[in-house]
């Protein structure tokens, strides 16, 4: 059974429980189109011995206070799998204000119908044959797109009234848990999804025409390599606008070849544009201009949002979240925290199997997360290098010799308790990291912090059986973290979030996650439920008039989903960077409605929590914080001049004389 099957299979189990009536019932990981755990094949964990313990200086002194700016509390909230332009492309800034987006480029109209400049979406099919290519060659452009498949979009919704929903969900206000027992398919899951019309054209897909705001819809892949080949990236294409040269005219063909992966399994005879369960879904967006996303439309209209934020890495949830928390990519370690060699079927093999466009040798659940990046022999590595090495700058070389690094979903190396996850060549879990990451960073400089994660206290921190996302918290990989019990009571849920809040005992620095029906996620959960998670979180420190005068929240998602998107995408590593993602910031400071185009990704929030602490240095040497800020020449404010940079976000705010917001 695939890692993707088991989570499907889980929330399968939590739809019929509750669609029965039956309240308590715990839920399941729903990382729709990845996943992360075997659950409920595995052994019973080992518990760390002594040995196992990882000295982490703390700090004894209280640092939350000493900032640059007013801002004492940042909140991190991340929903899941969508681009920028999925969510925002028809949005209307105000006035004064510019943007990038489909309706600004004239993709669209803002009916939701192809507008004038279609054809810079154009997507194309390509012939890819023997080993892997980031920049395959083109065939024909599609006359109609695949129509979009249900995948495992629930038939029915997750509850079958409020009153169970309420007693099951704690994260919404009461007049938002109606989205809980409405938006069903009504369709078979894994079939042609009937709602859209039999004839797509060549053209984005508005999901507003077709489904309304209410519908689960299906979720289109979001794996490292697919992505790479997705954006279509070759300095050959380049323009002064995109000196990338990436194309993102490939997302439809790889979702339908290739798809979330094959479990390393042959090709199959009766192969059609629906074999991968997603058809055209990628190229699906929401439609501001006629009421979707409302709460997040009224939020962009009075606060401010980055129209240049970017998934940090190329692929899913995990491999984003530990980018996050780590300013770089984790790789697989022995006892000691050296580089070592995973099993060899858990290592990444793009290279098509014989005879077949583009159907991968070893991807999926058994086939493989992990890269030797560092060595250009294995698989899929040179074609990412070669594409670096051609570029006007240098990306920085973030490989270690000898590292296979992950860059999908496995299960972290521990559970909540503190305790290993069993390993092994059937285990897809990572072994425990010892690289230095933002908790031991703020440990050290005496800043506070916390991970909220929702279900963190009701069911078990392996996800079996639970919506609590443990691929969510990069610090479950993180063993100076988790064998520290002073460190792991930082894990909590998002009722000790409240508790804090209610309390003043909020700390500098949350990361803060909804279960997985809530999150937003495509197929397993709806963007109107990520809205009323942020809906409750926002109403509730408005409500302090003390705490919302230093707190900022940073509402962003883990990655685009495999979401098409019409942003220039800056390559940093060989990680990525990614596609663009919706990013709001929701403090006093930051209002007015406006939208900032300095390049940035998930990192560049590590970089404004060091630069508000004042701590002085970065989470490593060799880390993406270790970035400049960006510079831009005055005709595009999109591209930095000094590539490769990030930037800290300070410019998302205004703090006028009340403090001096230091850049670094």
């Amino acid at each position: 059974m695939s890692m993707k099957s088991v989570r499907r299979r889980n929330l399968s189990l939590l739809a019929g429980l509750l669609l029965a009536g039956i309240a308590g019932a715990s839920h399941a990981q729903s990382e729709a189109a990845q996943t992360t755990a075997k659950s409920g094949h595995m052994e019973k964990p080992r518990p760390a011995s002594a040995a196992t313990l990882v000295a982490t200086p703390i700090s004894s002194e209280n640092n939350d206070a000493d900032t640059r700016t007013p801002i004492k509390h940042v909140l991190i909230v991340i929903g899941e799998n969508r681009t920028f332009d999925h969510v925002f492309a028809t949005y209307t800034p105000a006035a004064g204000q510019t943007i990038n987006n489909l309706l600004s480029e004239g993709i669209v109209n803002a009916d939701g119908t192809p507008g004038p400049n279609v054809a810079k979406a154009l997507q194309y099919q390509a012939n890819q044959t023997g080993d892997y290519s980031l920049a395959p060659p083109h065939a024909a452009p599609y006359e109609h797109l695949p129509r979009p498949n249900t995948g495992d979009a629930p038939t029915q919704a997750w509850f079958s009234s409020t009153l169970v929903a309420r007693m099951i969900e704690p994260a919404l206000l009461p007049e938002d848990y109606a989205k809980l027992i409405a938006g069903g398919t009504g369709l078979p899951k894994k079939a042609v999804d009937t709602r859209f019309p039999a004839e797509l054209p060549n053209a984005p897909i508005d999901l507003h025409a077709a489904l309304g705001h209410e519908a689960y819809a299906g979720s289109p892949a979001h794996r490292f390599f697919q992505m790479w080949q997705q954006l279509d990236c070759d300095v050959k294409a380049a323009t002064p606008g995109n000196p990338s040269g990436c194309r993102a005219d490939l997302f439809p063909w790889v979702s339908t070849t290739m798809g979330g992966g094959n479990d390393g399994k042959p090709f199959p005879a009766d192969y059609s544009d629906q074999t991968t369960h997603e058809g055209g879904t990628t190229m699906e967006f929401l439609n501001m201009a006629q009421g979707d996303a409302p709460y997040f439309k009224q939020l962009a209209d009075q606060y401010t949002i980055s129209d240049n934020f970017h998934q940090s890495v190329m692929g899913g949830t995990g491999a984003n979240h530990i980018m996050l928390g780590f300013g770089t990519l984790a790789y697989y370690a022995d006892a000691d925290g050296k580089p070592a060699v995973p099993p060899a079927n858990q290592i990444e093999n793009p290279n098509a199997q014989p005879g077949t466009n583009n159907w991968w040798i070893n991807d999926g659940y058994a086939g493989g997360s992990y890269v030797q990046c560092a060595d250009v022999a294995q698989p899929g590595v040179a074609a990412v290098n070669d594409y670096l090495r051609s570029l006007p700058y240098q990306p920085a070389n973030r490989c270690k010799p000898g590292a296979y690094y992950l860059v999908n979903n496995y299960n972290p190396g521990f559970l909540g308790s503190g305790e290993l996850a069993p390993l092994g060549s059937d285990q897809y879990t990572m072994p425990p990291s010892r690289q230095p990451n933002l908790a031991t960073l703020l440990a050290k400089h005496g800043v506070s912090w916390k991970d909220y994660g929702e279900g963190w206290n009701h069911g078990k921190e392996d996800g079996e059986h639970a919506t609590y996302c443990n691929i969510c918290d990069p610090f479950l990989y993180s063993a100076q973290v988790m064998t520290n019990p002073a460190l792991r009571k930082n894990n909590q849920d998002v009722g000790d979030l409240y508790d804090d809040i209610k309390r003043g005992a909020l700390p500098a620095v949350a990361i803060v996650k909804s279960d997985e029906i809530l999150d937003g996620h495509p197929a397993s959960s709806k963007l109107e439920l990520f809205e009323a998670f942020v809906r409750k979180l926002v109403t509730t420190l408005q409500a302090d008039p003390k705490l919302w005068d230093d707190t900022a929240v940073f509402v962003t998602f883990d990655e685009g989903g495999g979401y098409y998107d019409s942003g220039y995408v800056q390559p940093l590593d060989f990680f990525g960077d990614g596609t663009r993602i919706p990013l709001i910031v929701v403090s006093k400071y930051s209002t007015g409605g406006r939208v900032v185009h300095a390049y940035a990704d998930h990192v560049s929030i590590d970089k404004f929590v060091e630069a508000n602490w004042k701590l002085g240095e970065t989470i490593a040497a060799d880390t993406r914080d270790t970035l400049p800020n960006p510079q831009t020449g005055a005709d595009n404010p999109y591209v930095p001049t000094n590539a490769p940079a990030l930037d800290d976000l300070m410019g998302l705010f205004d703090f006028g004389a009340d403090a001096v917001a230091s850049r670094h």
